[in-house]
Formats: structure tokens, C-alpha cells, sequence
């Protein structure tokens, strides 16, 4: 059953977080449970930012946005490859532009519909791969009427084609899953060092409000405290891979011998073992194009978990 059926307080929220802009905000933010962005222009032109996962997730994200414009999505900004960011392209008009870094536009491409297939519990439902059709490198500005949406790009992080949606009038910032707001971030296909980086290129906006890729929305106090806990957890998980590297041992082995942290409560504890694999990829002094095999990762994290990871989209 989904759990989005479970009870009121699970049940998606189109939330205005400034005039003509809103989150779409679905609880409970765990795997493949993702927020997107729907942006209105002063000429009416409409821009999502990201899809969902599942088709009956898509299906009642535009319903929802039905219910505050009778426009046709003119755009849509993938801020990364996942298929909970993707995977409903493919239900928008032919005449929708999909957006995207260029690096998110060939992992769209490369992963396919892996993940509906490795997180395998849900009815997802129809499902094609639409990637962006118009990509960037640095920075791109869109102008819907009088609106400005600045598109940016902190280098790798999350992954390789990570995107972060701005409005400067309005002070919201969307940025994918550059934040989990209750959740441990997942590295394991992005950067250690360049995560690190990202947060304080996140920071730099000085946002009143903060659309998470996971989790809850974030104003004033909250979004430098998570910030600050997402810095506090990026060090403690490189301090671990440094010293579980420099001492031979197995990221699985780090992760067992770390045992209860203050992190440990944080949704998804078992992505701990997929970033340290991602850590040792990066003190093997490997480039960053060369992906880290992610079946071995896949693996540790459920021996971690203690089973199969469960997925309610």
C-alpha cells in the first residue's frame, strides 16, 4: 500500500512559497518520495521543476498544478538524473522543454529505468525515458515575462549534473537533492570534496526559503541549521573513509566499526556505507568520470540496512 494513502498528514501539499511560485511537498521524503517545483511566469508561462517518480504520483502532481494554472508546462528543470526527478517527463507535452545540465541529460540516458527496477516495491505504473532536450554547462536565466529563474550549476556533488533553481526576487532556492532535510544525503555517483563545496555555494544565495529535494521545507533558522548538519555529517563521513582508507579496511568495515552516531536517526542510515564507497573512490585518487560500480554499493547498503531497502512511492 502507498503510505501516501496511510493518513492526511502523508498526503502531498502544494504549498505557495511566493507569489506565483510553490513546492510540491510529498511527506514522508524517503526513496524515490520527492519534492518538485511548479513556477509561474508573468506571461503565464508555466515551469515545473522536476517530475516524480511513479505514474500515479506524476499524474497527481499535474492535477495539482491544474489546480493553480490551466497552463501547459512550457518547461521543465531535472536538477538531476534520479528517476524520482524524471521519470515523469515523459507524461508532459510533446511542447515541454526538459532542461538539464549537460552532464544530467547522459545519465538520464545511461540509467535508463534502472531504478524503478533496484527499488523494485512500488506500482510505478507506465514509464518512459525523457531526457533534457536543452542543456547547460554553468549557469542558464530563463525570463517568464517579467520573472527571472536562474539555473545553476555547483559542479559535482549529489552527481555530475546537479541543478539548483533560483528566483532572486523572490529569494527560493530549489535545489533537488543537493538537500535532504531529515535524511542522509547520497554521494555515491557524486563528490565528496565537491558536495562539500555545494553546500556553501547553497549557502551563498541567502534564501528565504528552501524547496529540499527530500523532506520538509526550510525558512530563516532552519535552513542554516540543516546546512550546518549537512556540512557536519559530509566531514565526519571523509574523516571516517580517511582513516578506515589509510587502515586498509572495507567501507562495510568502516561502517560496521562507526556504529550509532548522531546521524544514525537521520532517514535512509544505510546510504553511510554507499558515500564511503564514494569516499575511497576519490582517495584512490580515481577521476571523477569513472562511476563507481554501483552493485557493489547497492549491496553493502542493504547488508547494512539489514535487508532489502524498502521503497513506498
Amino acid at each position: 500500500m502507498n503510505r501516501s494513502s496511510d493518513g492526511p498528514d502523508l498526503a502531498p501539499e502544494l504549498v505557495q512559497v511566493a507569489p506565483g511560485a510553490h513546492a510540491y511537498v510529498q511527506p514522508d521524503g524517503s526513496w524515490m518520495i520527492n519534492n518538485t517545483g511548479v513556477v509561474l511566469g508573468t506571461d503565464d508561462t508555466l515551469l515545473l521543476v522536476d517530475t516524480t517518480s511513479t505514474e500515479a504520483r506524476n499524474r497527481a502532481l499535474l492535477a495539482s498544478v491544474a489546480s493553480v494554472t490551466a497552463a501547459d508546462p512550457r518547461y521543465v528543470v531535472n536538477t538531476h538524473h534520479h528517476g524520482d526527478h524524471t521519470y515523469g517527463n515523459w507524461l508532459l507535452p510533446p511542447s515541454t522543454t526538459i532542461i538539464g545540465h549537460d552532464a544530467c541529460r547522459e545519465e538520464v540516458v545511461s540509467a535508463g529505468l534502472i531504478a524503478s527496477q533496484v527499488l523494485a516495491g512500488p506500482d510505478y505504473g507506465h514509464l518512459e525515458v525523457r531526457p533534457p532536450s536543452l542543456t547547460y554547462t554553468t549557469s542558464l536565466t530563463l525570463h517568464l515575462g517579467t520573472r527571472v529563474v536562474e539555473l545553476h550549476h555547483p559542479g559535482p556533488a549529489h552527481t555530475r549534473g546537479d541543478t539548483v533553481v533560483w528566483l532572486p526576487a523572490d529569494r527560493v532556492l530549489y535545489t533537488g537533492d543537493l538537500v535532504f532535510a531529515g535524511g542522509q544525503p547520497f554521494l555515491a555517483e557524486g563528490s565528496i570534496q565537491g558536495y562539500l563545496s555545494a553546500l556553501e555555494f547553497l549557502r551563498a544565495f541567502d534564501a528565504d526559503v528552501v524547496v529540499p529535494g527530500h523532506g520538509p521545507l526550510l525558512r530563516g533558522d532552519d535552513i542554516t541549521r540543516v546546512l550546518d548538519d549537512l556540512v557536519a555529517y559530509t566531514t565526519y563521513l571523509y574523516d571516517l573513509a580517511t582513516a578506515g582508507h589509510a587502515a586498509g579496511k572495507t567501507p562495510m568495515e568502516v561502517a560496521r566499526e562507526a556504529g550509532e552516531s548522531r546521524y544514525s536517526s537521520w532517514q535512509e542510515p544505510e546510504r553511510l556505507v554507499g558515500n564511503l564507497h564514494r569516499a575511497y573512490h576519490e582517495l584512490d585518487g580515481k577521476p571523477l568520470s569513472e562511476r563507481v560500480e554501483l552493485v557493489p554499493v547497492w549491496m553493502d547498503m542493504m547488508e547494512l540496512h539489514g535487508g532489502p531497502i524498502a521503497c513506498h512511492a
